[in-house]
């Protein structure tokens, strides 16, 4: 008979004695259970030991976590929490360097636990190790322990950042900005910095002062992989706690100092693949940077501000240039105007008499603007040659400049999410950004040629305005999720993906949906969906069989902390456990967690999972909701919580966990995957049909003959 819910055999070990093998009651008391133990090995004083997870983290078994032991674990009988903090807060207060440096760094190792950190923290131990910080000169072994220590103390959250004395942080900024010390040591002060300037206003003006810009940039160009991404990590703190003024200035200072042509040569092109932390801030650094744009986009035009109406008064000057060196006093003041109404109606301005009004729109707003300018100022034969050409054609024909302006800031507004805030996960980046100043200014300059030749090959007219920005909305999109590296190759190929190449796309998309809804062949897809759904479901458990590595997330930051997961080859036992950063996939047998899938319950997602209620105090990201999910076992008590590192990842797990709970595939990706197979399923058994049309209804079968002598008669064989 399996043993009772509330009983579990495990392994205790001690060094120097032989393990005990027993049953352990969750229902009894853990301090009896200790008593027991230690009776057995003929210990005293019971009250200063506690039970340990022998492999992985090594956390202590308390009354809260101790449901979460399972068959089969082997626990280790040690010094109580409590006992270990007394022994620590002494031995690093130690006036032997030896004492005092091994005290630290098993500090370093216990404080991962959130039982003994509670122990540490409430003898005043983080006061110790502030002490060590603001009166030591060592920067050697034990300082590098002692901030691991302090990192560690910090990251469960009993203490609040903004305790720290203007003394320890002025310190920790020192090592930053020191040469001659240890990576590790400037890796720790770069992480607790960032951990620092989000919690406070002041910190984040300390912080900004005393470690510049250009000693960030230093620590990016090192060739210590994880120090540069602790600078970057820093960077992007202070980028996101600075105000709007604050944050145009930072990135104006990092444009002169050449620091995206840096990441796209040494970063993004780099020979070392670039990881997910990474990926994460350079999109972040992308977003703040293309967010820049969102105060003029949001700025309608003035019609009274003499720098806009200059700005637009350029346009006009720029495009007819020979026409306006005529003298002011040849023309009377009524002729000027309606010359200056006829050129304006040239640059494609719906309102002739007061172009301003066209930019009254909000969003784009100015954007539109300054895009117009900089392209008539950068590119000026190209913007003459787009004015000129359409002011030579038929009035229905020609391509309005400045309307297409307006609509195609809008359209790469919205493809690149200018105004929205960053997602807490993304790292979606176009590498083509980071290798050109003024990015957003010259996709404008290669769009808006691109609106001129697609508003020629679809020889449209000015009723076509609405299905030509929407064939270049559909080109430009196309494009970007190519991800090319360089506008240059962005320009290529969003130029050789012509009109008629947008109508072949569409006319095989169409072709395709149209051959799939002929009644015949709904019928063979609803025959072939069980073999196929059979299909997804054994990759989703072949998925989960291989395993995923998923980042523990904090309200506060993105942490580096990685677990990984993974299902049995025989799909009964869900193994989880803690790993180090760059192991891609571990062993089945080093994951020392366990869940049986028999005692599964349910899987919740979204708003419904503990661990996105229990941040519901704080702005909840919608991505992190989107990623979230957890599975409730044990009687629905308890629940082992995920966030999936993308969309894709979320969708396989929850379709596999569905799978092992016996339900049905919910995810988009399931839909996706089964219209796929469907499709390549379809065409290769209709391929004897093609340009054969396949009736809605089947022939009618002829009535059976009066006779069936013409059958041939076998019983007279040939002799």
């Amino acid at each position: 008979m399996p043993p009772p819910k509330d009983v579990v055999k495990i392994a205790i070990q001690m060094v120097g004695a032989i393990p005990q093998l027993i049953d352990l009651q969750q229902t009894k008391p853990l301090a009896s259970v200790l008593k027991d133990v230690c009776d057995a090995w003929s210990l005293p004083n019971a009250e200063r030991y506690a039970l340990q997870y022998a492999d992985g983290r090594q956390t202590y078994i308390t009354e809260s976590n101790r449901r979460d032991i399972k068959n089969g674990s082997i626990l280790r009988l040690t010094t109580s929490p409590d006992q270990e903090a007394e022994q620590l807060y002494v031995g690093i207060q130690s006036k032997n360097v030896d004492v005092k440096t091994d005290s630290l760094k098993k500090l370093a190792s216990l404080s991962q636990d959130v039982t003994f950190a509670q122990e540490f923290i409430s003898r005043n131990g983080l006061k110790q190790i502030y002490s060590i910080v603001e009166e030591g000169n060592d920067t050697g072994e034990m300082l590098a322990h002692t901030l691991k220590a302090f990192t560690e103390l910090m990251e469960h959250d009993f203490v609040s950042w903004e305790n720290l004395s203007t003394v320890f942080i002025r310190k920790i900024v020192s090592y930053v900005n020191m040469n001659a010390v240890d990576a590790s040591i400037q890796q720790l002060s770069l992480s607790i910095l960032e951990n620092m300037v989000p919690t406070s206003r002041l910190f984040f003006e300390l912080v900004k002062k005393e470690v510049t810009l250009d000693r960030l940039l230093t620590h990016l160009q090192v060739t210590n992989a994880e120090l540069q991404l602790k600078a970057m990590a820093l960077l992007i703190a202070l980028l996101l706690s600075a105000t709007d003024a604050e944050r145009r200035e930072m990135m104006d200072y990092l444009r002169e100092k050449n620091l995206r042509q840096f990441i796209h040569k040494n970063i993004i092109h780099s020979s070392e693949p670039l990881g997910d932390e990474m990926a994460h801030y350079l999109y972040v650094l992308q977003s703040v940077s293309l967010n820049l744009c969102e105060p003029r986009m949001k700025t309608s035009m003035d019609p009274y501000s003499q720098e806009q109406r200059d700005l637009l008064q350029s346009l006009r000057q720029t495009a007819f240039e020979l026409e306006s060196e005529v003298p002011a006093g040849s023309f009377s003041t009524e002729r000027r105007r309606s010359l200056c109404v006829k050129e304006f109606r040239k640059l494609g301005f719906m309102n002739n008499s007061n172009p301003a009004e066209d930019l009254r729109r909000a969003p784009p707003g100015l954007l539109a603007l300054d895009n117009m300018v900089y392209f008539s100022r950068n590119t000026p034969n190209a913007y003459s040659r787009f004015v000129l050409e359409n002011s030579s054609r038929e009035d229905k024909h020609e391509c309005p400049f400045a309307r297409s302006s307006i609509q195609l800031t809008l359209i790469l507004c919205e493809i690149l999410h200018i105004g929205e805030p960053c997602s807490e996960t993304a790292q979606a980046f176009y590498p083509m950004f980071f290798g050109q100043d003024h990015f957003f200014e010259e996709l404008f300059c290669i769009c808006i040629q691109l609106v001129n030749k697609t508003w020629k090959e679809m020889r449209a007219t000015q009723e076509d305005f609405d299905k030509v920005m929407q064939v270049v909305r559909e080109q430009i999109t196309r494009t970007l999720s190519l991800k090319p590296t360089s506008l240059e190759l962005f320009k290529t190929k969003v130029n050789a993906l012509n009109y008629s190449e947008i109508l072949k796309l569409r006319q095989t998309e169409r072709l395709h949906q149209e051959e799939t809804l002929a009644v015949p062949v709904l019928e063979l897809r609803e025959k072939l969906k069980p073999e196929l759904l059979e299909l997804i479901r054994q990759q989703r458990l072949l998925h989960l069989c291989k395993g995923t590595l998923f980042r523990k997330i904090s309200s506060r930051r993105r942490q580096d902390k990685l677990w990984y997961c993974r299902l049995s080859p025989n799909h009964k036992v869900l193994h989880y456990g803690d790993v180090e950063e760059g192991v891609q996939s571990p062993p089945i047998e080093s994951l020392t967690e366990k869940i049986p899938v028999v005692d599964m319950k349910m899987l919740l997602v979204g708003k419904e999972c503990p661990h996105t209620k229990e941040k519901s105090s704080g702005k909840q990201n919608k991505d992190v909701l989107e990623l979230a999910f957890s599975i409730v076992h044990d009687m629905e008590e308890y629940c082992l919580n995920f966030i999936a590192p993308t969309r894709y990842e979320f969708c396989l797990w929850t379709d596999g966990l569905n799978v092992l709970l016996g339900k049905e595939m919910t995810s988009e990706r399931t839909q996706t995957d089964l219209d796929v197979l469907l499709s390549m399923e379809l065409k290769l058994r209709l391929l004897d049909l093609e340009n054969i049309s396949i009736p809605d209804n089947p022939p009618p079968v002829p009535k059976p003959p009066s006779n069936l002598n013409f059958c041939y008669d076998f019983s007279h064989a040939e002799q």
